[in-house]
């Protein structure tokens, strides 16, 4: 099943119901997902690569890299910012971080981290802070916090939808 290209996805953020301890439940779960998806599957096939694109390592290196702009994104939003900070569209980043020559545990235990960071300052807002918003500017529609964690937790499951694809071309189960 082809899966639709992140920057071709589109949003709609309209929901008035406050869904954020779901979105909070989703996004602690992603570091688990990974480590057990990834459970005993090896080297050779962690930095496998087809059509150029990026291996099960530097998908899970861009989970890292990009946990500094949602915590960012949410500063912007807290303080009454009216755009996000933007990104790098190109993703130099994770281009240039050579994701693959880390051990697999580090880049887990390291997403594991910085995401345990991120869910600890989402824990402590208030209902008035999740429906706080500020502009996306790469979408140009406004993006209340809530809409903008849904937003990371659609970024997590596309990675992980990636994982799935690149370990079922490899011929690995798939967990």
């Amino acid at each position: 099943m082809k899966q639709e290209k992140w920057f071709d996805r589109k949003f709609n953020f309209e929901s008035k119901e406050n869904i954020f301890p779901s979105i909070l439940e989703r996004l602690s779960g992603t570091p688990a997902r990974l480590e057990e998806k990834l459970k005993g599957v090896p080297e050779d096939i962690l930095t496998f690569s087809t059509d150029n694109k990026w291996t099960i390592k530097e998908n899970i290196g861009h989970l890292v890299d990009l946990e500094p702009l949602w915590q960012g994104r949410l500063e912007d939003i807290m303080n009454g910012e009216i755009e996000l900070r933007p990104t790098d569209l190109q993703n130099n980043k994770t281009h240039l971080a050579n994701h693959n020559a880390r051990s697999l545990q580090e880049l887990l235990s390291g997403f594991r981290e910085i995401r345990k960071q991120t869910l600890t300052a989402l824990r402590t807002m208030d209902d008035e802070t999740v429906f706080k918003s500020a502009l996306h500017p790469r979408l140009k529609t406004p993006m209340r916090t809530m809409d903008l964690f849904i937003f990371v937790a659609e970024h997590d499951d596309h990675h992980l939808a990636t994982i799935t694809t690149l370990l079922a071309a490899n011929g690995n189960d798939i967990k």
